[in-house]
């Protein structure tokens, strides 16, 4: 097996990874193997992750065309849309993985993944307004310019610009996934062992992991102001969900161990009596464990280089 295939390999293992861990772990607001919600079930989820790998990480494909694909697989074993946003975001990181297989440290994936940002095209874009109409996100509107139900006169990266103020993830796309880096490495995440592909049927994690992914998902909840939030309910009822966020976050920060505290659950359950999802900041979590899942994965001196690196 080549470096680029093994690299490939070890990717859609980090993805996958990820993508369990998501809904292994309780994150308020989101779907969970403990608390389904917004009229879907975590086997939803496990099945698309395991489904729209194959595109993510097929050799070769652009980045538009990962996200299409992906988008498509999904359709067909979930019927919904309960990815869009991971994949947006995973897409380009899955393709920098496969070009930079030596990209080992932070410095240097992140610099792999600008690369792939600043190559992107207008096939990219039509391929991913194409993924976007269908999947249909949840207060997708339309734009006063470049609307993903038009033909774009731009590169994919040139359209994410004109939504970065009002979309987190498109603002990755401007930004060079900045932020993201930001949040996947200001420290350590336990659990991320990227071995034999991960699934359904797994142990539950272990203490050290839920915590790791509970305080990435409330650094990201806390940080901004969750997008499909902002879509879906207004400005005002995703600051609530911030400042409610911020909150939790210094409790975990003070030794609470949050599964622990029945408040926690009910915040849970509050949210989704609500109708309130935080799915960006879910998709950011994905993404961010796969990073970090990555850079794990490598040989101890990426693991040293990764400790001592906090974002650009």
């Amino acid at each position: 097996m080549s470096a680029q295939q093994a690299a490939i390999e070890r990717a859609r293992a980090c993805f996958l990874r990820a993508c369990w861990l998501d809904v292994a772990v309780r994150k308020p607001g989101n779907v969970s193997l403990v608390s389904p919600g917004h009229g879907m079930q975590a086997s939803m989820f496990i099945a698309s992750a395991q489904a729209a790998a194959g595109a993510l990480f097929e050799p070769g494909l652009c980045v538009g065309g990962r996200i299409e694909r992906a988008v498509a697989a999904t359709w067909e074993v979930a019927g919904c849309n309960t990815n869009l946003g991971i994949l947006l975001l995973c897409a380009p990181i899955a393709l920098a993985m496969e070009r930079h297989p030596g990209a080992t440290t932070c410095a240097a994936l992140h610099a792999a993944v600008e690369s792939v940002l600043a190559a992107l095209d207008i096939d990219d874009a039509r391929a991913a307004y194409r993924a976007i109409a269908r999947a249909r996100p949840g207060g997708l509107g339309n734009a006063p310019a470049e609307d993903v139900h038009d033909d774009p006169s731009i590169d994919l990266r040139a359209a994410m610009a004109l939504a970065a103020e009002r979309d987190l993830i498109a603002r990755q796309y401007r930004d060079g996934f900045a932020d993201l880096f930001a949040l996947a490495f200001q420290a350590p995440i336990h659990g991320m062992t990227c071995g034999e592909g991960p699934v359904d049927g797994e142990a539950p994690p272990d203490a050290a992991t839920v915590a790791s992914v509970q305080r990435l998902y409330l650094a990201c909840l806390s940080g901004f102001a969750d997008s499909h939030i902002v879509r879906n309910h207004g400005e005002r009822v995703a600051q609530t969900v911030m400042t409610a966020a911020q909150a939790w976050r210094e409790r975990e920060r003070a030794g609470a161990v949050l599964d622990a505290e029945p408040d926690f659950a009910g915040w849970d359950l509050s949210l989704k009596a609500a109708r309130i999802n935080p799915g960006t900041s879910a998709d950011f979590t994905v993404a961010a464990l796969l990073l970090a899942g990555w850079i794990g994965s490598c040989p101890t001196p990426a693991r040293e280089a990764a400790n001592g690196w906090h974002g650009s």
